[in-house]
């Protein structure tokens, strides 16, 4: 029995109210965009006070039940919400999960290793989170305090103009715990302690248990309704950060600090209640709130005080959880990071009180997602929004897909995980962490990450309204989702099964080590990487002992959705195993040894995915992947392919080779103190030397193709004196560099008979320079000008004696700026061709992820 009041409340409440359920979630039914964490940011940084009254004049948390039959039904629901269905759980604490359920492995005991991809993103995290200054960090909260306060503060969203300011230093308190976990690295616990520190300082000068980086006057505007930035928001994760310094890094004063906030926020909402109403506070959870009701559940779960229990109760919000309760797909036009954590608050209530109804709305919740709401990536939202279902084709934009959902929807799959066994959730898993995360950091720049994961065509990361942030003054929400996803990298590649048969999920293969206590063993696994042109993924689990002789135990090794049933090997030792069906583990059943090696290979399939759109005019709209791993096309705005009359996608996606790679080239000149670089954009020209990433460097970036079969192999400039060679744009694939006649500007093009080019050494006369001579056009040459600037246009000219068209015809050529990932394809159309590379690789480059394919 329970939980069955509380869902029975839940449901009533959605059935009184189903088609008014929106409204009470809409702090600006006038202007919806206005509620994004983007706007509202505009609205605590600007100086227009003008602009801002016109905003804000639209702004209400009290749903307008004033008129009309739908607001009689509102107000006949709120009448039932009264304090005796708060007393709704009769839980003691001591519900304990079903015995064949999973067991979460700590950080603890989960090592990354440096040869994996996600060893790097953590180290990139790492680096950041150390470069962080504590003063800085900790100033707004000192400052609320009244304390004295070193430094200055962070910008960004830090800034004091910030209503919410304080909540990065929550997840930095997360991201320092797990990372510490993690990796045992010194600086960050260092850091970390220093935080706690000075928070713990703060709170005890303020004496009420109350700890912001904001003063409590915040809160008097909420629940009087009048407008402010989600102060429960950032509640939730200085409390979340705390309870991570806890549980993950054995703070002793974390927990204090964390139940005394508890105790003054319990206090305040039961006055709110007693002095107004149940329906004040729970249009108080209009604004933002985080996942106060997870972090007050979790908080429950480590101290079994039933008034933290029942403070979690007051902020599961009704109006949105019922939606899921009765099963209902209505939740187009809701500001998804605000819903998602609930859902997870919800899935924490379950595990604690095995409430089957919280279990059930997690589960809906995840389904809807999934067939309706969700991109490629694996993540959800518009413009921080949810669309309609079924409809996001028209959803597509730099501003598609918030990294902080992604970062929530991986805790939602986790938990059903955990409950079912199911594959399917663990390969969601490795979809959003492998398309929808990993990408979110610019390579290995420290404290350089997105807001939005855009997906229109032609997008890049460093257009969208946000672009890259900035390490010490950006600080949005997914700078705090993003610090601690790269913090976690650990967890959830391994869950533990107890019980009479101990055993091990082995759900994502990235290379890590594992002590597996229990089980008396460490298991060591190593993944090679994975290629295009060797279409296989390949691990080996090794073995040493922790104590002795390990216990007879199971492995289980998920067979993704992904891999080809069809050419799968598994070996223990110098046996065969038979693998299971994708969708299937492949159990294995032995007393480990350090003399065990398990070997799999699993054959990598190459798929096409339909948009999740049910209009017929969207058919045709689908994106590309091999294996997990999603494949944007390097593209400016083109996203059509048209393949003609195929049978396979390998007819028309074939692997780029790694040899490839030896014939990519760059050429330059020098103009006064800087090089110039032939560059491929509108036209052909001379252009200042790219950074790395910026897209600007695959302009600059050139295949030698040779023109009668010669292997490229380019070391050297003599490597290829003297030889006939036409010249690709890296990411034009199948246009060439060509000539249109003397005096005329060259372009880019797909006539092959234009296109043919000598190798000379250099006329200028120097060692490293070579000249391009026409080969349909003998003693005419690739130059630029004898005034050498930015923007001239590159032509072919016919020879002449003077030093000044010599230089301006030599060129230094050099291995390419940039170079063809290792997971890449060329996809074939009858207009044009596309250079496929994973998305998570891609920074400022322009590209597609969706394309309308026909034939």
């Amino acid at each position: 029995m329970k939980g069955v009041v509380f869902s029975n409340v839940l449901i009533y409440f959605l059935l009184c109210n189903l088609a008014f359920a929106k409204e009470c979630v809409n702090l600006f039914p006038n202007k919806t965009e206005l509620a994004s964490s983007t706007m509202r940011a505009k609205l605590s940084s600007i100086n227009d006070e003008a602009w801002k009254k016109e905003m804000l004049s639209s702004y209400q948390l009290r749903s307008p039940a004033n008129e009309g039959p739908e607001a009689s039904k509102f107000q006949a629901a709120e009448e039932k919400f009264d304090n005796k269905m708060l007393r709704s759980t009769n839980a003691t604490g001591d519900f304990k999960l079903p015995g064949d359920f999973l067991k979460e492995v700590s950080l603890h005991d989960v090592r990354l290793l440096p040869n994996s991809m996600h060893w790097r993103a953590q180290q990139t995290n790492l680096e950041y989170l150390v470069m962080l200054d504590v003063d800085r960090l900790v100033w707004s909260f000192r400052k609320t305090a009244g304390l004295p306060t070193p430094g200055t503060p962070y910008g960004g969203w830090e800034d004091q103009k910030m209503e919410l300011r304080g909540h990065f230093l929550g997840h930095y308190l997360s991201a320092t715990a797990m990372t510490w976990a993690s990796t045992r690295n010194e600086t960050v616990k260092q850091k970390m302690d220093a935080v706690m520190s000075v928070l713990s300082e703060c709170q005890k000068k303020i004496g009420t248990g109350y700890l912001s980086a904001f003063p409590s006057e915040f809160f008097d505007r909420l629940e009087n309704l009048v407008y402010v930035w989600a102060p429960y928001y950032t509640i939730h994760k200085i409390m979340a950060g705390l309870l991570d310094q806890c549980t993950l890094a054995n703070n002793g004063q974390a927990l204090n600090i964390t139940i005394w906030m508890a105790d003054y926020f319990n206090t305040r909402v039961q006055n709110l209640i007693a002095r107004s109403s149940l329906e004040r506070h729970y249009q108080t959870l209009n604004d933002e709130s985080g996942g106060m009701n997870d972090v007050l559940y979790k908080l429950y779960g480590i101290t079994k005080d039933p008034k933290h229990l029942k403070l979690a109760e007051l902020f599961d919000k009704p109006c949105f959880l019922g939606l899921l309760a009765v099963k209902a797909d209505n939740i187009a036009g809701l500001h998804a990071n605000t819903h998602i954590p609930l859902v997870c608050g919800v899935q924490n209530r379950y595990e604690l009180t095995g409430d089957e109804q919280s279990m059930a709305m997690g589960t809906f919740f995840m389904d809807i997602i999934n067939s309706s709401h969700s991109y490629a990536t694996g993540g959800t939202s518009h413009q921080e929004f949810w669309t309609d279902p079924k409809r996001i084709a028209t959803a597509l934009s730099a501003e598609t897909e918030e990294s902080c959902t992604t970062y929530n929807m991986l805790k939602v799959s986790r938990y059903l995980f955990k409950w079912t066994k199911q594959v399917t959730y663990a390969d969601y898993y490795e979809r959003a962490l492998t398309n929808g995360v990993l990408g979110i950091q610019r390579g290995t720049e420290p404290g350089v990450m997105i807001y939005m994961l855009p997906l229109s065509p032609g997008s890049s990361k460093a257009k969208s309204y946000h672009g890259w942030g900035d390490a010490f003054d950006s600080f949005w929400c997914c700078y705090g989702t993003g610090i601690e996803s790269f913090a976690k990298l650990g967890d959830s590649i391994y869950f533990e099964q107890e019980g009479k048969g101990p055993g091990v999920y082995i759900i994502q293969y990235i290379s890590s080590s594992f002590d597996w206590k229990a089980g008396q063993i460490v298991i060591h696994q190593n993944v090679d990487p994975v290629v295009s042109w060797d279409q296989n993924l390949r691990m080996a689990l090794t073995f040493t002992s922790n104590k002795g002789p390990g216990l007879s135990s199971v492995l289980n090794l998920r067979i993704p959705f992904w891999a080809n049933p069809n050419g799968g090997k598994a070996t223990l030792n110098k046996d065969n195993l038979q693998i299971p069906s994708p969708g299937n583990f492949l159990s294995v059943s032995r007393a480990w040894s350090p003399d065990d090696k398990l070997f799999i290979q699993l054959p990598i399939n190459l798929r096409t995915e339909a948009i999740k759109d049910d209009r017929p005019q969207y058919a045709s709209l689908q994106a590309i992947f091999y294996g997990p791993y999603l494949l944007a096309g390097y593209s400016q705005h083109d996203h059509e392919i048209k393949t003609g009359p195929v049978k396979s996608l390998s007819e028309w996606i074939t692997p780029i080779p790694a040899s490839y790679n030896a014939g990519l080239v760059t050429f330059s000149q020098k103009s006064g103190n800087s090089s110039l670089v032939l560059m491929k954009n509108q036209s052909v020209t001379m252009e200042p030397w790219p950074a790395a990433g910026t897209g600007d460097d695959a302009n600059a970036t050139f295949r030698l193709i040779a023109n009668d079969q010669w292997p490229i192999n380019f070391t050297t400039v003599k490597d290829v004196i003297g030889k006939q060679v036409m010249l690709e744009p890296f990411d034009f694939p199948g246009k060439l560099l060509m000539q249109q006649g003397t005096n005329d500007s060259l372009v880019i093009a797909n006539n092959p008979g234009n296109s043919v080019f000598q190798v000379n050494a250099g006329l200028d006369g120097k060692p490293h320079t070579v000249s391009l001579e026409s080969v349909s056009r003998k003693g005419c040459f690739v130059f630029s000008d004898v005034n050498l600037k930015a923007g001239t246009a590159l032509k072919l000219n016919c020879q002449q004696p003077d030093d000044g068209f010599k230089q301006a015809a030599s060129f230094v050529m050099q291995k390419g700026i940039s170079q063809y990932h290792p997971i890449s394809f060329l996809a074939k159309g009858s207009n044009r061709n596309y250079l496929l590379a994973p998305l998570l690789s891609f920074r400022d480059e322009s590209y597609s992820v969706y394309f309308n394919i026909t034939n």
